[in-house]
């Protein structure tokens, strides 16, 4: 833990504090959420300690809250984290070895992949990673913890607006990505699949369903990326056709020049 902090500068400190206090913001608007939602104070505490993934974990007390399936909200919230794949492949030399492997992808999350990502030294990013890895496992459910003890007291948590504040941060990420033709593409499908069978499935599913998007987004991408076919008369072929069609190739020119 030393190493950690001898590593990293007072930028990079400073940065991982306004993450973690960012995160902590949000678990406070998440704990007043699930007591909200007839949640005991103790579940957002426990779910933030073990999931320690606010996207799934807001998904799934939504989900459970509105009158759906556990099994629904379990599910949509796997979906969600599925994105942890990539982001295993793309720092696997900063979690650790051996026991330390187990803490270190535990603590694998958003915040924490950006930042170690944007470090060229391994060293650093090693650092980075595991400072705010474990500075957001403290902030995330002692932000939970906060929220869920003022929604004890305070009846109606909505009035402070703290309810607003996880939308209001996703609204925040997704809307300048839906200048990108295909993202948005793929937003508006799934956005109409989930509105269209929300009043006909249970409260879970919609949210499955509106998945379809990503279909929609994968083949935008085939359709942009699918290589052209290679062209018949490449300059390759024009230059060799060009040689073979030069004087200077010509075998009897070449005989009378000797001759002269």
């Amino acid at each position: 833990m030393r190493s950690i902090w001898r590593t990293l500068d007072r930028n990079s400190v400073s940065g991982i504090a306004a993450v973690c206090l960012a995160v902590g913001v949000i678990g406070v608007s998440y704990g007043t959420t699930a007591v909200a939602g007839g949640f005991p104070v103790w579940l957002p505490v426990l779910l933030g300690t073990v999931v320690l993934a606010g996207g799934a974990e807001f998904l799934f007390i939504g989900i459970v809250a509105a009158g759906g399936n556990p099994i629904a909200a379990t599910l949509a919230g796997l979906l969600v984290n599925a994105r942890h794949l990539p982001y295993g492949l793309s720092v696997p030399d900063v979690v650790g070895t051996g026991w330390r492997r187990l803490i270190g992808v535990h603590v694998m999350n958003d915040e924490a992949v950006a930042m170690a990502l944007a470090e060229s030294a391994p060293d650093r990013r090693r650092a980075v990673y595991w400072a705010c890895g474990l500075g957001v496992l403290l902030a995330w459910p002692g932000g939970a913890a906060l929220g869920a003890l003022i929604g004890t007291v305070v009846p109606d948590t909505s009035v402070f607006g703290l309810d607003a504040v996880f939308p209001a941060v996703l609204l925040a990420l997704v809307v300048p990505a839906l200048r990108d033709r295909t993202t948005f593409g793929a937003v508006c499908v799934g956005t109409a699949v989930a509105v269209v069978s929300a009043p006909f499935l249970p409260a879970g599913l919609p949210v499955l369903l509106a998945l379809s998007g990503v279909l929609v987004a994968a083949i935008g991408l085939g359709r942009t990326t699918a290589p052209d076919s290679p062209s018949s008369d490449s300059p390759n072929d024009e230059r060799a056709d060009n040689q073979a069609d030069s004087p200077n190739n010509d075998p009897c020119d070449c005989g009378a020049r000797e001759s002269r």
